[in-house]
């Protein structure tokens, strides 16, 4: 049923449950899966200053991939992990239609009482411009 996942990872307690459920859904069905961290260009600053954030923040998502590529290591799929610039709901829809994926899955980021009822800004986006199914985890 699916052949390519793609989970988006912000490293968060949702996000990290998205690739587990991810995980197991790939190796269900023996699917691709591809992992990818967005970093979001500050608003405003100075050309050094945003080129520094930038570096910054990518170095970090790449830290916090590491112990998804160990976990994925100890399977026989198929993994990718990239570290992307631009706004998170976009570019996780985008790389999702360019790879051609059958499914994305990413993490609920409601917060409190609240959050029980809403789902985050960016997976509410991703479910409405995704063309492919699209699961929120908790």
């Amino acid at each position: 049923m699916f052949n390519k996942i793609l989970v988006a990872f912000d490293g968060s307690e949702a996000a990290a449950h998205a690739f587990a459920l991810a995980l197991d859904l790939a190796s269900k069905y023996t699917a691709a899966l591809r992992v990818i961290s967005v970093v979001r260009p500050p608003e405003f600053g100075e050309d050094v200053e945003t080129e520094a954030i930038l570096e910054h923040s990518q170095k970090h998502y790449y830290q916090v991939l590491e112990p998804l590529r160990e976990q994925a290591a100890k399977t026989n799929l198929a993994v990718a992990f990239d570290v992307i610039i631009g706004h998170p709901a976009e570019r996780i829809v985008l790389e999702a239609e360019k790879w051609q994926a059958q499914l994305i899955v990413l993490g609920h980021r409601g917060r409190g009482l609240m959050g029980r009822w809403l789902v985050g800004s960016i997976a509410k986006q991703v479910m409405h411009h995704a063309t492919c199914a699209v699961l929120i985890a908790r």
